[in-house]
Parts: structure tokens; C-alpha cells; sequence
């Protein structure tokens, strides 16, 4: 969890929504520089990366659509955990223990056995290495856009709306576990205990609303 957070915040740090630039590198290609950079912010380099380091962009920008998407996949989990939906079954018939048992806050991967993170590990270490390389920094990996075929402008609005809904679930999935730290509530705990202001009754804290 906490290299789930770090990369996170890595990603939204330093490869966050470039643009063309006035005297582009040739190293870039600039029809990739254009996708994500999108009002009202536009080009956001806060660390004057693309100057300092422009032939790392392509693969930065692939780091942060990753993320994004992992981030995405993460966050629809927490919502649907925190709704009561569990996978049915035994995660570790050896040891009693089902799926419905793990804890639905990021606690809960304490609660996996070592086996079954390691696992988690290797599936993932197979998907990075062979189906989805992490060498492949176009991120198209064949699956289309629900078989449509997307082409100009299209594309580039799909494209934008990819890069910045990952932002969005970077920074939500990042605030969501910082909170639940913080108040040691899951996101189902919050609200059941009607901590919904803007700073919170019970603890103190300052919440972000429509993150938790």
C-alpha cells in the first residue's frame, strides 16, 4: 500500500498533462504531447521536466496512464467492497478463511496470506512482462475502446478523457486511504457515521468531498 501510494503520487507529480511546447524535441512526438493537456491548466510541469529531461516524457507519460488506470480499477473496488458486494467462496480453505472475511478498508491486505500476495505479485510481474509489457508505452494493448475504431478527434477526446479520469482516480484512491488512516474508518464507516462535513465532528480533520 504504501508503494501504491508513493506511485501514485509520484505519477500525478511528475508526468501530469503536457502540451505542445513552442520548440518541441524532436526525441517527442507531438501529437502524443498534445493528448492530456486540456483546460484549464494546459501544460502543468511544475518541475520543468519536459526541459530538463525530454526523452524521458514518453515514458513518463506511460507511467501515468498505467497508474491511472490502475488507480481507476482501485477505486471501483473500494466502492464496490464498501457497498457489501464480497466474491462469494474461500480465499485460503486452509486456513477458514473467505473472501467476505478480508476487511474492506487497505487494511484488508494485511489480512491476505503470504501466499495469496505472492500470487497477486507473480500474476501481475506476467502481465507487466508479457501480455501488457511495461516496454510498450503506447498504451494501446488491443482492446480497443469496446470494438469501436476511433480516429482524429475522436480518439484525442478519448484519449484526454482516459489520462484525466486517471488523475482524478490517482488522487482519489491516494485521499481515500490517507483518510482512512486518519479516522481509521473505512469510506461505508464514514458515512454510516454521518461524517460528512467539511470538517469532521468527530475527529477534527478536514475532508474532501466527493473523494471520501
Amino acid at each position: 500500500m504504501k508503494l501504491a501510494i508513493f506511485a501514485s503520487l509520484l505519477a500525478v507529480a511528475s508526468a501530469f498533462a503536457p502540451t505542445p511546447l513552442s520548440k518541441p524535441s524532436t526525441a517527442l512526438n507531438v501529437n502524443e504531447l498534445e493528448i492530456g493537456a486540456t483546460a484549464p491548466l494546459g501544460v502543468f510541469d511544475p518541475f520543468n521536466q519536459l526541459t530538463l529531461f525530454p526523452e524521458k516524457f514518453e515514458r513518463r507519460r506511460a507511467v501515468e496512464r498505467k497508474h491511472g488506470r490502475i488507480s481507476m480499477v482501485a477505486v471501483v473496488g473500494m466502492l464496490v467492497h464498501n457497498a457489501g458486494i464480497e466474491i462469494p467462496g474461500m480465499i485460503s480453505p486452509s486456513n477458514n478463511l473467505a473472501f467476505s472475511d478480508i476487511p474492506d478498508g487497505f487494511t484488508g491486505i494485511f489480512a491476505v496470506p503470504t501466499l495469496g500476495l505472492l500470487q497477486i505479485l507473480l500474476v501481475a510481474g506476467f502481465i507487466e512482462g508479457g501480455i501488457w509489457p511495461a516496454s510498450n508505452y503506447s498504451g494501446d494493448y488491443g482492446t480497443g475502446y469496446l470494438g469501436q475504431t476511433l480516429e482524429g478527434e475522436k480518439l484525442k477526446f478519448k484519449l484526454d478523457l482516459e489520462l484525466n479520469q486517471g488523475r482524478a482516480a490517482m488522487l482519489g484512491i491516494t485521499g481515500a486511504m490517507i483518510q482512512e488512516g486518519i479516522q481509521g474508518e473505512t469510506l461505508a464507516e464514514h458515512i454510516a457515521n454521518a461524517n460528512d462535513s467539511i470538517i469532521g465532528p468527530a475527529h477534527g480533520c478536514i475532508l474532501i468531498p466527493g473523494i471520501v
